[in-house]
């Protein structure tokens, strides 16, 4: 049995583990590539993470201090949730910079996961926190306070500015580490919208409802979006198969490779979300020499290239050779 790799993109930064089984020494070798520009996304996701993490903590002391001075429970109550949003972000940041470490000994294939992690905690945070907000603001439909007015407009205006500029980076990245945090913040921008259109409104009619009505609409539209990045974030931790990719069309390209008569033992996953690894088992339908077997690895490689795996690595077996994984 021998290891063939059949992928696209540069050579990746460290090896990664390969099967632990393949001792037969014959007609093969193991090795991944790495998807271009790994390190300058992750570069890009870091420092937007640190933007918005600066500017949405010195926008909490502004905001808690803004809050005393209006004497605005509302205010403090949403500078205590982007406290909270700081401290995720913080974390996010954190984490973000040790998915850009290389591979090493433990961490096989990179620390790229570590941010799943920080988008894990962070969606499970702003699950958290929408159903805190919810639980506030309903009850002040039936009982409105009128907040002041004009204290509010000057917040909201600094309000939608910072957490507009934060969750605009933070958007531009594909990461779901990113996407949750970005969540985060345009919830706190939508909130700080729905500020700024009430204390308008404040000013010139006495509707208090309005400010627990709006926050209860764009609270349960963060919530609705956020669970869609939980669902997606349990699903990459879960190893689920990633969106836009089948089994069976990957089966089909290799199967249209006249050396090869069968696929199996397939196994397709992503670490990040964006980042996806791709093994399995093919049959060859003749012996090959060694010659033969290079020629075949190379066009494997480029039926695999247009799917865009980091990693790939396919397993070469000649015809009647056990399968041990078949026996696991």
């Amino acid at each position: 049995m021998g290891g063939s790799d059949a992928g696209g993109g540069p050579p990746a930064r460290a090896p990664a583990t390969g099967s632990g089984h393949h001792d037969h020494g014959h007609h093969g070798h193991h090795g991944h590539h790495n998807h271009p520009g790994h390190g300058h996304h992750h570069g890009d996701e870091s420092r937007a993470i640190g933007i918005a993490f600066f500017l949405n903590l010195a926008f909490t002391v502004i905001e808690i201090v803004g809050g005393l001075l209006t004497n605005s429970v509302a205010i403090l109550a949403d500078a205590l949730h982007d406290l909270g949003d700081s401290l995720a972000l913080g974390l996010g940041w954190f984490l973000a910079r040790v998915a850009r470490r290389d591979a090493d000994q433990r961490f096989s294939y990179g620390y790229q996961r570590f941010s799943l992690l920080a988008a894990l905690v962070n969606s499970l945070v702003l699950v958290a926190g929408s159903l805190f907000i919810l639980i506030e603001a309903v009850p002040r439909l039936w009982a409105p306070e009128m907040p002041h007015a004009q204290g509010m407009f000057a917040l909201a205006l600094l309000g939608v500015v910072v957490n507009g500029v934060a969750a605009w980076r933070l958007r531009r990245s594909g990461t779901l580490n990113a996407q949750a945090m970005g969540w985060h913040l345009l919830e706190d921008m939508l909130g700080w919208v729905a500020v700024l259109v009430v204390s308008v409104l404040l000013m010139f009619v006495d509707w208090p409802v309005l400010d627990p009505l709006l926050s209860v609409v764009f609270t349960a539209f963060i919530l609705f979006n956020v669970v869609r990045t939980l669902r997606a974030t349990t699903a990459v931790f879960l190893q689920a198969v990633p969106d836009g990719h089948r089994l069976a069309d990957i089966e089909r390209q290799l199967l249209a490779e006249a050396d090869i008569v069968a696929v199996h033992h397939a196994r397709l996953w992503t670490l990040d979300g964006e980042q996806h690894v791709y093994t399995s088992h093919v049959v060859a339908a003749r012996p090959l020499d060694a010659a033969d077997m290079g020629a075949l690895k190379q066009r494997l490689e480029a039926r695999l290239q247009p799917f865009g795996f980091a990693h790939t690595t396919i397993e070469v077996e000649l015809p009647g050779e056990d399968c041990r994984d078949r026996r696991r």
